[in-house]
């Protein structure tokens, strides 16, 4: 036990000094390491979940492509039906005016015929020409009205089921 009481006591200090400090800057190093690989990791994780969203808005953005797609070509369809219905009810009206100049020309006929009847008779007779032949042009004015209204409602709801029903069956 000699040798060590040749030793300092300065020394022994110095040595535990050392010692220590060396188990120190051995737990920085660790310390730095692991922080260096948990930011290796933390990069890849980043990486991974930027990649995953770059993937999810694609897959958005080309369903929502394809839902476009689909809109646009069932609107555009529902676009040549109403022009067609558009056509239908425009030779629907010119023989309505062709009809309705008809029941002018009667009425005025009629009129010049009842000149010639006594006046009582041809009172009640124009009366009632003029009566039907005006409930006759009316209706036939709101029935032409009525069956475009519902020919474009039609269409109209039949392009939309078409958008549901291909947005459905296509998912």
């Amino acid at each position: 036990m000699n040798f060590l009481a040749a030793v300092p006591a300065w020394c022994w200090w110095l040595i535990a000094l050392v010692l220590v400090a060396g188990g120190q800057q051995y737990r920085v190093v660790v310390a730095q390491g692991e922080t260096g690989t948990a930011r290796i990791e933390l990069a890849d994780y980043r990486l991974e979940v930027a990649e995953r969203d770059r993937r999810a808005a694609a897959k958005t953005r080309t369903e929502e492509q394809r839902r476009q797609a689909v809109a646009n070509e069932e609107g555009e369809s529902a676009r040549k039906k109403l022009e067609l219905a558009k056509g239908r009810a425009a030779d629907a009206e010119s023989a309505a005016d062709g009809l309705r100049g008809e029941i002018a020309r009667l009425r005025n006929g009629h009129r010049a015929t009842c000149d010639t009847i006594a006046a009582q008779q041809r009172q009640a007779g124009t009366s009632a020409v003029v009566v039907l032949g005006g409930l006759l042009e009316e209706s036939d004015r709101m029935a032409g009205d009525l069956a475009t209204a519902l020919e474009r409602s039609r269409i109209a709801g039949l392009a939309c089921e078409a958008v549901v029903d291909r947005m459905k069956s296509t998912r």
